[in-house]
């Protein structure tokens, strides 16, 4: 089953709506000049212990400190660490063993801008549990996902995606989950009605391949 994401929680009003809604997991872009939806520590403090607890909390980092990152996870703020920066895989290799990861989500997401197949190349290469792959462009906008088809590995899929293009992507690409964003946001603010429509359309979304074989 796809899993969902939604991402830049800032207020107590988007936590209790991704609380009302369930999805998988819920983002919270971390100290990012420039992003109208960064928060820092204190209001990191304040909304993540109040998802609910099945909901993972899921940190969105650009360049940060590997000691930032590691006081955050240990202290449970965060359970997944997604990264947006250059950072390389040496950063990565460090990161994943001070996490020291056991059971559970994959602790170490790996942002990938796709423009082309050597993006997609670099992202299979890519030694993070889990790749998210964007059109990097934060515009709102799709990319081409018929770049994806070389794709070799489960991914997440980002960049445009909304209540009107959910369950097309779903269809075409099959990733192992969604990250939404702007897709949840009415006037740049997030939507309650929209966090439960996209999380219903994921919950009841059922694989071209799951169609065929149930109807045998």
């Amino acid at each position: 089953m796809t899993r969902i994401k939604i991402c830049g929680l800032s207020r107590l009003e988007d936590v209790a709506g991704v609380n009302a809604a369930m999805p998988d997991f819920a983002g919270f872009v971390m100290n990012v000049p420039g992003s109208r939806r960064s928060i820092g520590i204190e209001t990191l403090k304040r909304l993540s212990p109040a998802l609910d607890p099945a909901i993972i909390p899921v940190g969105v980092f650009v360049d940060a400190p590997r000691e930032l990152i590691i006081r955050l996870f240990k202290e449970r703020l965060i359970r997944v660490v997604q990264l947006h920066g250059s950072e390389d895989e040496t950063y990565i290799q460090e990161l994943l063993k001070d996490l020291c990861p056991g059971d559970g989500p994959p602790p170490v997401i790996r942002a990938f801008k796709v423009t082309d197949a050597k993006d997609v190349a670099r992202a299979n290469a890519c030694s993070a549990p889990m790749v998210l792959l964007d059109g990097g462009a934060g515009d709102g906008k799709c990319f081409d996902w018929s770049l994806l088809k070389e794709v070799r590995r489960p991914f997440m899929l980002a960049g445009g995606l909304n209540v009107q293009n959910l369950a097309q992507a779903l269809d075409a690409v099959s990733p192992w989950a969604v990250d939404l964003s702007s897709g949840a946001e009415t006037e740049g603010v997030k939507d309650w009605e929209k966090i439960m429509q996209l999380v219903s359309l994921v919950r009841r979304h059922r694989r071209p391949e799951d169609q065929i074989s149930g109807s045998l």
